[in-house]
């Protein structure tokens, strides 16, 4: 009796560590494009005007996610305008504003800082699941902990004496506004196929950006379509939008927010040695030893 009652529960106990490593793996490859992202914003900064940056973005997303979704989507169409309410305000958060804050502190700011300031939202994140009663356990609250220390230091550059320029406060407002996206991701209805919230959000957010495009073109005028503007964005097109959200919403839907908002704190590692790699921004000792703290919370929060 014992060995056939255990064999379900070893099963469920298999599936259960699968879904979750899998989960990681997701957040983790999300993480990484989206640290590539960063640095493209940062390359835009002076060419291309960061509402007309976020709009095209979104254009590209959805012309790369249409030949996969589109079936999908009309097939769901009666949930979707039943849940329309809950879509329109993730559309607001996860594509329309947040993407434009991101691209607006590119103007003015590093990469890197935008890196290390972002790394502060699954703080937000562990925090919006704590107040709806979630529990987050000793081992991954103290890894968080660690985690965001070496985020402290690393913006302050090890003074604590934080002196944020204009574009970073535009990125504390990126961060709660991807927070607050991650977190209501959550109440995503099950039977809403994944292809179809991510083009349904696209569409939506889309859609939004669209006044704000138009004062843009009339205010600042077009840019110019060369390798150097055409090439981030169909960057953050594809790989930013389309797959590393695809990614991301499915992590969340395994894990849940917490636990993937701490593999997150990988993210300022990656855009550190990509915008040295890619645009020279130099990382000093310091820095090491803050990504340091950073990578031993993402390994302890990361574990149950």
């Amino acid at each position: 009796m014992d060995r056939v009652s255990s064999t379900p529960r070893a099963t469920a106990a298999k599936r259960a560590g699968q879904a979750s490593g899998l989960g990681l793996v997701l957040a983790a490859v999300a993480t990484v494009v989206w640290s590539g992202s960063f640095v493209a914003s940062r390359a835009l900064h002076d060419s291309v005007p960061p509402v007309q940056a976020a709009f095209w973005r979104w254009l590209i997303a959805i012309a790369a996610v249409a030949p996969l979704a589109a079936r999908e989507t009309w097939r769901q169409r009666a949930l979707i305008r039943r849940n329309l309410r809950f879509l329109t305000v993730a559309s607001l958060l996860g594509i329309t504003v947040y993407n434009t804050l991101v691209n607006q502190a590119g103007t003015s700011t590093t990469a890197g800082n935008m890196g290390m300031i972002m790394a502060a939202s699954p703080v937000l994140m562990a925090v919006h699941e704590r107040l709806t009663g979630a529990r987050l356990g000793a081992r991954r609250t103290v890894g968080l902990l660690i985690a965001c220390a070496g985020v402290l230091l690393l913006v302050s550059k090890g003074s604590l004496d934080l002196a944020l320029a204009p574009g970073d406060l535009w990125m504390v407002a990126a961060a709660v506004s991807f927070a607050s996206y991650s977190v209501l991701l959550r109440r995503r209805p099950a039977e809403l196929g994944g292809l179809a919230f991510l083009f349904t959000t696209f569409v939506l957010g889309a859609l939004m950006l669209a006044p704000a495009y138009g004062v843009s073109l009339a205010v600042q005028g077009g840019f110019a379509a060369t390798p150097a503007t055409v090439g981030p964005l169909v960057y953050v097109g594809v790989l930013s939008s389309a797959v590393a959200f695809f990614a991301w919403n499915k992590a969340i839907s395994l894990i849940g927010a917490a636990r993937a908002g701490v593999v997150y704190y990988l993210q300022p590692v990656c855009v550190a040695l990509l915008s040295f790699a890619l645009l020279g921004e130099a990382t000093v000792p310091m820095q090491l030893v803050c990504m340091a703290l950073i990578l031993g919370g993402v390994v302890l929060g990361s574990r149950r």
